[in-house]
């Protein structure tokens, strides 16, 4: 089940805030009211520090989040599907639901984002050091004088400038997934005209380069002064903690291109299930939870009318119902209908049907051939099929 919250919808694409986007937030905004502007503007008072800290943190987000809709645009561009941006913890995620078909779409899809960041940062810097006679003489020793003088508006654009490039020079370093690392995909996946290997090159180089990130915030939480980094428990740990991060999204982003090349060429007719235990829409819940949900270990059934597919009903679709209702309320009163549900054909790739189960987060898909229903595609089959052929025990 996916957490947090949707927030809007923008070119097509689901706006989607995780929880842990809430802390970051809270995060950024107490440092920023706590210690960033009462020390450059003292004559701020409690109000006026809260607030130019929340509307700074939200506009450091947006900026977050055109980063992401970089990508997602591009990918559109390129004919990739783009159902999702979330916001998290750690910024934000373009949920591209698929691979780009060459390194050019790759390169093109990685490089966007790092440059939107670069380039709103320059606009920022340019923006709020319009019209402030001496700012190319600025010092590094007379920095924190010359942010002192300057209206909330000016501090809050000269903020966000260096925090933009900064974001984008960041996710320009090679270490996949991040962008860098996804530039290094593309130039691998160029030269050797194999996705899976340069993916386990490009997995390898982000590997290193996340590890290097937590043997260094270890060191800076022991004292050690790191140059750029600098030294201090709360930086160290976060920054063992964003490679460890790092290093867990490189060995899946792997994982997920060896899948889908063991599942390509795949037909879904191979690995579905024809023997479909299909129910009437006119049966009652309670019919249905006797009869079907309890005898098996099942969780969403096909409502079929004859051999078309009518809807969909889960065990989630029935708990939205009280209890006492089960024997008035039929099938088809809470089933999702048929124009609303995935589905795939037979001859279709097993490694698009697992797209389409893992972006809809939903465990079984219904297999159609003109319009009938002819089996059901379940996410354990393909785990099954996996585990098989990569020579791991079934559990």
């Amino acid at each position: 089940m996916r957490s947090g919250f949707h927030v809007a919808k923008l070119f097509g694409i689901h706006i989607h805030v995780d929880w842990s986007w809430i802390f970051i937030f809270l995060l950024i905004t107490w440092n920023l009211a706590a210690g960033v502007f009462p020390s450059l503007h003292p004559e701020w008072g409690l109000g006026m520090n809260l607030s130019m800290a929340a509307l700074a943190s939200l506009l450091f987000f947006a900026s977050v989040l055109a980063h992401e809709l970089a990508h997602s645009l591009v990918a559109k561009a390129r004919g990739l599907p783009v159902r999702r941006i979330t916001l998290f913890l750690f910024g934000g995620v373009s949920n591209i639901q698929r691979e780009p078909e060459d390194p050019k779409t790759e390169f093109l899809i990685a490089a966007v984002g790092p440059l939107t960041s670069i380039l709103l940062g320059i606009i920022f810097l340019v923006i709020g050091g319009a019209g402030i006679p001496g700012l190319g003489q600025l010092t590094q020793q007379n920095t924190t004088g010359f942010l002192a003088s300057l209206d909330p508006f000016k501090t809050l654009l000269l903020w966000l400038g260096p925090i933009n490039i900064s974001l984008g020079i960041f996710n320009l370093i090679p270490g996949f997934p991040l962008d860098g690392g996804r530039i290094l995909r593309s130039i691998l996946w160029g030269i050797t005209d194999n996705l899976p290997r340069a993916t386990r090159w490009a997995a390898g180089v982000g590997q290193v380069i996340a590890w290097l990130f937590i043997i260094t915030g270890i060191a800076m939480a022991f004292g050690v002064d790191v140059p750029i980094f600098g030294r201090g428990v709360i930086g160290g740990i976060w920054l063992a903690f964003i490679g460890w991060f790092l290093n867990n999204a490189a060995v899946q982003s792997y994982q997920q291109v060896v899948v889908q090349d063991m599942l390509e060429g795949v037909p879904v007719s191979r690995l579905m299930r024809s023997d479909v235990q299909s129910v009437s829409p006119d049966m009652t819940l309670s019919e249905l939870v006797d009869s079907y949900i309890m005898g098996t270990e099942e969780r969403a059934f096909p409502v079929a009318e004859g051999d078309r597919l009518a809807g969909i009903i889960s065990l989630e679709d029935v708990r939205k119902i009280p209890q006492p209702n089960w024997d008035i309320t039929k099938v088809r009163q809470v089933m999702t209908p048929a124009d609303q549900v995935e589905w795939v054909s037979p001859k279709e790739d097993v490694s698009d049907a697992l797209d389409k189960l893992t972006n809809r987060e939903i465990r079984s898909v219904p297999v159609l051939q003109n319009g009938q229903l002819v089996g059901i595609l379940r996410s354990r089959d393909i785990l099954k099929w996996l585990q098989l052929h990569s020579g791991s025990p079934a559990k």
